[in-house]
């Protein structure tokens, strides 16, 4: 193979025309997006407009080189603003910095010790409830800016959301959102009619940010003041990105690199943080944006933060007109979009276990409840955790058969011995009326833990105080192992 050919064998995908074209527009699409919700996100935190678009800015470009799951927008967020607001309202910006580096030097340090393969644990049930909780947040997101409106923002909505509905039956060139923010933009200023507007959300910045370290005092004071707000901005960041990831592999059927994933929120907070931003994570609703037209490669999620800078900088009189309803229709189009319909069809219903509905139920209910999708996914999760021990605890059985002679008894124990079957394990023998010769079989069970090490010796304690002799047979070498090691030493009875 020539060297030549070899290059074209390395080539990123982005460098074809028409991926290049797609990740371009919907990098735009993304960016015209992001500018309201990092003002908005920018007043939940306290600070000035400029510091979320910076941060979106930094973040977007930064993760787009550093992070594992291409095409994933990162951004100023609603839950990173929600954690640091409390120590930017007292102790100000500079803190807050001070906070965003540190919790990104916890994500990093999380990541490298493998953080990211805790998402295995997260249920589909779980994911089905955190993305239908998701698509309930997004549009609950849009209702304030259609409500107390003038008229005419009404008719915008049901325009925008008509044309990103039919526009794709007419070309798939461009993006249809696009499409809708353009048209839309161009009847309000034509015909001068009065309706919100991005500008009105508030000052776009007019300059690029300058790196710098947080004008803090460097001292354990400081450390001890910030870090409470860094470990909780890292772990709340961390889950919804892991969360968005997960999501978009589902969606795009690729794997991503999880581990390089969080370590590159880490970094990407860091950097953030010395620009004097308010730190973020994932973005959901732009990540949405971003894969529903089209973008798989880093090249979309770069240009969303370059374009972010562009369009306020060169273009920020321009933007500033663009009517709120456009981005409200696509917002909404996204919000129905992504929540999962076949989960509530009556036939899937029907079908489904009613612990799985129940763990679903519980995540929308918390994340719906708290704002937060963290909290809803850590709930969901410890459900399904309980609903599967009580579960596999049910399907323990003890089944005896004694010798005809009556010289002893066997009891064949089936099932997964741990905290919550082996509970009741000490009820099911009859100690009193057995042989004096008790046989335990356990070659159709596993011991898991020590919980079931202590069971066992409370049958054979109980045995013995009868007179009885008892023998446990049948072990596999893990439970082996850990009856061994634990038997006799969970009581100070022996």
């Amino acid at each position: 193979m020539s060297p030549a050919a070899r290059l074209r064998g390395f080539r990123p995908s982005w460098l074809s025309p028409k991926v290049a074209r797609t990740e371009v527009l919907a990098g735009l699409v993304v960016a015209l997006a992001l500018i309201p919700e990092a003002i908005s996100f920018s007043i939940i935190a306290g600070v000035d407009p400029s510091v979320g678009l910076f941060a979106s800015f930094t973040m977007a470009v930064t993760i787009a080189i550093v992070g594992g799951r291409p095409a994933m927008i990162s951004a100023a967020t609603g839950a990173v603003a929600l954690v640091i607001a409390p120590l930017n309202r007292e102790h100000g910006l500079s803190h807050l910095a001070a906070a965003v580096i540190l919790g990104g030097l916890f994500q990093v340090i999380l990541g490298s010790l493998g953080v990211a393969k805790l998402m295995r644990f997260v249920p589909r049930s779980v994911m089905v409830g955190f993305v239908n909780a998701l698509a309930i947040l997004i549009f609950a997101a849009q209702i304030p800016e259609m409500e107390n409106v003038p008229w005419g923002v009404y008719p915008l909505v049901a325009g925008g959301l008509a044309l990103m509905v039919f526009f794709p039956r007419i070309t798939r060139a461009v993006p249809a959102p696009l499409v809708s923010i353009a048209i839309l933009t161009v009847i309000t200023v034509a015909a001068g009619i009065a309706v919100p507007t991005v500008g009105d959300k508030g000052a776009l910045p007019s300059s690029l940010p300058v790196p710098g370290l947080p004008d803090v005092p460097f001292t354990l004071d400081t450390l001890k003041l910030i870090a409470p707000y860094a470990l909780a901005m890292a772990l709340v960041g961390l889950m919804e990105s892991l969360m968005t990831a997960k999501l978009v592999d589902d969606l795009t059927d690729t794997h991503s690199d999880k581990t390089r994933e969080s370590i590159g929120q880490g970094i990407a907070n860091i950097v953030t943080g010395l620009f004097g931003g308010m730190g973020g994570c994932a973005m959901i609703g732009q990540t949405m944006i971003n894969v529903k037209n089209g973008a798989r490669t880093r090249l979309s999620t770069f240009l969303a933060g370059v374009f972010l800078m562009v369009l306020c900088i060169v273009f920020g009189p321009v933007v500033s007109q663009i009517p709120m309803a456009a981005l409200v229709a696509v917002m909404v189009l996204v919000a129905f979009g992504t929540f999962d319909w076949h989960s509530i069809a009556p036939a899937t219903l029907k079908r489904m276990p009613a612990g799985e509905i129940t763990v679903m139920v519980v995540t929308v209910a918390a994340v719906i409840a708290t704002h937060n999708l963290a909290i809803g996914v850590v709930l969901g999760s410890l459900t399904a955790m309980v609903i599967f021990a009580r579960r596999v605890a049910h399907l323990v059985n003890v089944t005896a058969v004694t010798d005809p002679e009556g010289g002893h008894v066997v009891y064949a124990v089936t099932g997964e011995l741990f905290f919550a079957s082996s509970n009741d394990l000490v009820s099911r023998f009859d100690y009193a009326t057995d042989p004096d010769r008790v046989i335990i079989d356990l070659a159709g069970a596993h011991i898991w833990d020590a919980s079931s090490v202590a069971a066992l010796d409370a049958v054979t304690t109980k045995y013995e105080a009868r007179g009885k002799t008892v023998e446990i047979i049948g072990l596999n070498a893990h439970s082996a192992k850990m009856h061994d090691t634990l038997s006799g030493e969970l009581t100070g009875s022996h």
